[in-house]
């Protein structure tokens, strides 16, 4: 099936059954008209001699029974000898008849019988068509044989022909191809002539240029506004940190400042993941250094604990061994709090465990968890859970997917054994 959706194949495949479907008909119709105007033109003649030896034996009837050429006999019967006419022709009526007989050289022959029974002579002409049919037989193979070679012939032909009309069409898609990422492409149009595929090219060109201005904007603002950010998160935690710095700070106010510090690194973090992901760039930690993901594990734990508010849970770090990612913290620490974020977000009590081991976080809790049918769907843009609760735009999941598409890592969701989730973000051996 593939084979006979390619353009190419579609063009040889037409061809081929053009040609071929022409030839058939045209020898179909050479067939069918030698035939019909051989056996007509036999049979009229037959037709008319019969009826002229009748008139001649009732005018001469010593006459008849006379051999007219070498492959036409003829024979004729009075009233009086009717029994002697040969017992195959008795049940002939008038007309011409196609009689297969033994003959005396023991061969099977074929003959045109002309009948004309009249109230006092019956006469019949016979004529051989062996030999006519022996030609028509090798008419018939002859031209099977100029069919297949016409076929044939269509066929290369029809190999030749799409290549060179699918030859623009295949050069557009090899310069298509060889655009550099990141790079406005050069036109294509100037190296196509004005046919179809110059304004194929023409529009992929306008296009280019149309998703090149809109590529170019988004960078530019993403790469504004990530700047724009940075100053008033700085003076933000800046502040904070100033404030955690006095003494004598009532514990309510120093707790609502460390909130606001978790909140502007959050959105600094924040702020240089989506830059990444904008650009489509990996960026190495701004230390030069791996990520410890223990820290970055706490660091999130910390930020994110307030979602729990009052409600029961009790939140395990279990270290079973040492992580470290060649990856920004900001990236990890997005990754990582979108996850726990969410486990936070849907317990409403219970237990949510942090498990860290050499390659992976595994994050586990005892919400109300989620089906093996949704557990891929969830990292699809916009989509929430069917037991989602309160205001989101299912984004979240959709940015951690995106970053581990970006660094090469692998986040999954499922069903947690006894009730709950468990979602799984691993770094890879390389990481």
């Amino acid at each position: 099936m593939r084979f006979r959706r390619r353009l190419r194949s579609r063009i040889i495949l037409a061809f081929l059954v053009f040609g071929t479907g022409l030839t058939v008909t045209f020898a179909g119709i050479t067939l069918v008209m030698r035939e019909w105007l051989e056996d007509e033109l036999i049979e009229t003649t037959l037709q008319r001699e019969v009826d002229s030896v009748v008139e001649q034996t009732r005018i001469d009837p010593g006459s008849g029974g006379a051999v007219f050429f070498s492959r036409i006999e003829g024979r004729t019967f009075s009233a009086a000898k009717f029994a002697n006419v040969p017992f195959a022709w008795r049940a002939f009526t008038d007309g011409v008849h196609e009689v297969r007989e033994v003959g005396s050289d023991g061969v099977l022959r074929t003959y045109k019988l002309a009948a004309r029974k009249a109230d006092d002579y019956w006469v019949f002409l016979k004529y051989d068509i062996t030999e006519e049919r022996r030609t028509r037989n090798a008419l018939f193979w002859g031209l099977v044989l100029v069919v297949l070679g016409f076929s044939a012939l269509s066929l290369a032909i029809a190999v030749w022909l799409s290549t060179r009309v699918l030859r623009p069409v295949t050069d557009l898609v090899a310069r298509v191809r060889a655009f550099e990422r990141g790079k406005q492409p050069p036109p294509l149009a100037p190296q196509f002539a004005a046919d179809e595929v110059g304004e194929l090219a023409a529009a992929l060109d306008d296009y280019s240029h149309r998703l090149n201005e809109l590529v170019v904007r988004d960078r530019e603002f993403n790469a504004d506004v990530s700047h724009e950010l940075r100053t008033p998160l700085a003076v933000i935690r800046g502040a904070t940190e100033l404030l955690l710095a006095q003494e004598g700070l009532p514990d309510k106010t120093r707790e609502r400042v460390r909130r606001i510090d978790r909140a502007a690194r959050h959105s600094t973090e924040l702020t240089q993941a989506l830059l990444l992901l904008s650009r489509s760039e990996r960026a190495a930690p701004t230390d030069g250094e791996t990520s410890d993901v223990a820290t970055v594990v706490e660091q999130v734990i910390d930020t994110y604990r307030p979602q729990l508010g009052n409600k029961p849970v009790e939140v395990v770090i279990e270290r079973i061994a040492p992580a470290q990612v060649a990856a920004p913290s900001s990236v990890l620490a997005v990754a990582l709090g979108n996850l726990v974020g969410n486990a936070f977000k849907y317990t409403p009590a219970g237990r949510v465990e942090v498990r860290i081991e050499a390659h992976r976080v595994q994050i586990a809790d005892t919400g109300p968890g989620v089906g093996a049918h949704e557990a891929t769907t969830l990292f699809e843009r916009g989509v929430r859970g069917e037991g989602a609760v309160g205001a989101g735009a299912g984004l979240g999941l959709a940015i951690v997917r995106r970053l581990c598409e970006l660094y090469g890592w692998r986040v999954s969701l499922a069903p947690r054994e006894g009730g709950g989730a468990v979602a799984t973000l691993e770094f890879g051996r390389s990481a």
